[in-house]
């Protein structure tokens, strides 16, 4: 499995003040992070948003979105690539050995 490290930012103001929560050690938001191993034009791999209820997601509604990733490390990340890169690739058949041919060709 790949380890992945994430450097990132958010934008404190735009954080729904109303979906902070107090838990034992201080005051908590529940983010999520989208990440994507190819970067965007601003060099960033990911964003950041406000995590949904289970009802948000069911009325299928979007946070906007507070922060972006970037990815800074990783780790077996190329053999992560190529064993993704396998499964996605269409079936291939290898064309038989050389000494399978006929050697009665007439030309």
């Amino acid at each position: 499995m790949a380890t992945i490290g994430l450097n990132f930012s958010i934008d404190v103001i735009k954080l729904n003040k109303n979906r902070l929560y107090k838990g034992k050690k201080g005051t908590y938001a529940d983010l999520t992070v989208f990440v994507d191993s190819e970067q965007n034009q601003y060099g960033n791999n990911g964003i950041i948003s406000e995590q949904l209820s289970k009802e948000e997601r069911d009325q299928k509604l979007q946070m906007p979105i507070i922060g972006n990733a970037k990815i800074f490390y990783t780790k077996d990340a190329d053999n992560f690539a190529q064993q993704k890169a396998q499964q996605n690739a269409p079936a291939h058949h290898e064309a038989p050995p050389i000494e399978d041919f006929d050697d009665d060709i007439p030309f």
